[in-house]
């Protein structure tokens, strides 16, 4: 949860630099809640009010953890818009998000990995 909330945090954070663990972390309790409000939408009868308001709330932070993300593969955070592409996009972002971080200091700033 502690991953979950440093994204949330930093919600319009585009700059600097993302490890996958952050990533993966936000990634995994988004699917969580979103199974949990589905659940409770069943259960109540409701329509999909609360997934649709869950979605647009986590939309930018989850649009700059992307891009953060990229940047730590030393990509540019353009490459998000690769996933705009029908099933070949999903893949190769899919791909450039497990990727390993770029060691060292790369363009985006400093190696989230590395001690201070």
């Amino acid at each position: 949860m502690e991953w979950y909330m440093k994204v949330i945090r930093n919600y319009v954070g585009f700059q600097g630099r993302a490890r996958r663990k952050e990533y993966w972390m936000f990634i995994l309790f988004n699917i969580i809640i979103s199974l949990i409000l589905s659940i409770i939408e069943d259960l109540l009868g409701l329509s999909t009010m609360l997934s649709k308001l869950y979605s647009l709330f986590i939309f930018l932070p989850g649009l700059a953890v992307a891009v953060r993300r990229l940047h730590d593969t030393d990509k540019s955070g353009w490459w998000v818009l690769i996933g705009l592409i029908p099933l070949v996009g999903f893949i190769v972002l899919l791909i450039l998000t497990c990727l390993d971080s770029d060691p060292g200091t790369n363009r985006f700033g400093e190696n989230p990995k590395q001690p201070i």
